[in-house]
């Protein structure tokens, strides 16, 4: 049992050190160098130099985020092309002008050739401030010129009968770092492509080499410029400005709101109605008093009298049963009052009436004073009696219209 274990253990070293020794054998031998210190020529100078492997060049000549497997190329932290699975990458031609003035936008035309249904760019060309594009074109010398000052990309879209070609003109400023004659490597933009489906195919142009001079690279012996004279600077004041502004618009308002009222104060308006008419026996009861207080009678002016009691009546008698007393004779006026439903009254007496005034008024009669105190008493008693009650009064007869 002894003897079993202690042969085991001399395999096992001699297992290990077979394999020692295969790895010494397989280890790349190391030619000594000698160098001379006479002439200062090593002796490995006539040696064959190693074989050069390419990997290691490659990997140190490419940035370690832009290093890529063998089957992929590399890409840049400014674009990242992107194709949906089952999508057809739309062709793309670009130029960039070879060479370039300092401070001076230069354009970069690219041309998509796509579908009818897909559009380029469908929001505009946007870098944001920030971001990993931004930054690679800042670091690369490159500006975006603002698009809010007119200088934005421009694109013309010509439809064709199943394709569509998009001329996209992007103006790129170039801003090198050190001043004097530069070469400057234009980093991929993106290029957004929407298809009809909706989604998103991201294109990246090539890198350009651009070669930059300064604007007085061609000026013989150029010196620096002074600077040109100030020039007076106007501040707008905004808040003055929108203060005038409403006080103008406040203005107009207040003189068009006062012409307005001024207007409408002077409007025509309409006259106010006429007081109501006056009841007729009223106004022929007043006349009546007026001629027995005139004193026409003592001053022997019978005729005229007469006149004045014969015009009250037959205005009365007009104006309480409808018709013009005054423009009336005695017999169209006798033939109207026997019409009248209900009858006169004192029919009688009124044509009696009528018939002693005309005696005085046309045949001339003189009357006594006993007449004249007699016909005023006959015509003050005509009315009276002729005089509706209060609550049979025709609203014609109270507006001395006809009943």
């Amino acid at each position: 049992m002894q003897r079993t274990v202690f042969s085991s253990r001399w395999l096992v070293l001699f297992a290990s050190f077979a394999l020692v020794a295969s790895g010494v054998a397989a280890a790349p031998r190391r030619e000594p160098r000698h160098r001379d210190k006479a002439d200062g020529h090593g002796s490995a100078a006539s040696a064959p130099p190693p074989a050069p492997s390419a990997a290691p060049a490659v990997a140190s000549a490419v940035p370690a985020s832009s290093a890529a497997p063998e089957n992929e190329e590399p890409s840049w932290a400014s674009c990242t092309e992107h194709v949906p699975p089952g999508a057809v990458r739309p062709k793309m031609q670009e130029q960039f002008p070879a060479r370039a003035v300092s401070g001076y936008a230069s354009p970069l035309e690219i041309t998509v050739e796509h579908g009818k249904g897909e559009t380029v760019l469908p929001e505009g060309f946007h870098v944001q401030s920030g971001s990993d594009a931004a930054r690679v074109l800042g670091e690369a010398g490159f500006v975006l010129p603002h698009v809010d000052g007119g200088a934005g990309p421009v694109l013309t879209t010509t439809p064709a009968a199943t394709s569509a070609t998009t001329k996209v003109v992007i103006p790129l400023l170039v801003l090198p770092k050190q001043p004097g004659r530069n070469r400057m490597i234009l980093p991929p933009l993106p290029i957004a492509v929407s298809r009809a489906s909706g989604e998103l195919v991201t294109l990246c142009t090539k890198p350009h080499d651009v070669l930059v001079e300064d604007p007085i690279a061609s000026t013989p012996e150029a010196k620096p410029k002074p600077n040109p004279p100030p020039r007076p600077q106007l501040e707008e004041w905004t808040l003055a400005k929108n203060l005038v502004l409403g006080a103008l618009a406040g203005a107009a308002l207040a003189a068009l709101a006062a012409w307005l009222v001024v207007r409408y104060l002077r409007r025509p308006r309409p006259a106010p109605p006429p007081p109501p008419p006056r009841p007729p026996w009223e106004v022929a009861l007043e006349e009546l008093f007026s001629v027995r207080h005139a004193g026409l009678v003592p001053q022997a002016r019978y005729a005229e009298h007469y006149d004045r009691i014969s015009d009250a009546v037959r205005k009365y008698l007009g104006g309480r049963y409808g018709f013009d007393g005054l423009e009336t004779t005695s017999r169209e006026m006798a033939a109207i009052l026997r019409r009248v439903q209900p009858p006169v009254g004192p029919l009688e007496s009124v044509l009696s009436f009528l018939d002693e005034c005309d005696l005085v008024k046309f045949a001339r009669l003189t009357p006594s004073e006993q007449d004249c105190i007699s016909i005023l008493d006959q015509a003050e008693r005509i009315v009276t009696v002729t005089i509706p009650t209060p609550g049979r009064v025709p609203a014609e007869a109270a507006a001395g219209g006809a009943p």
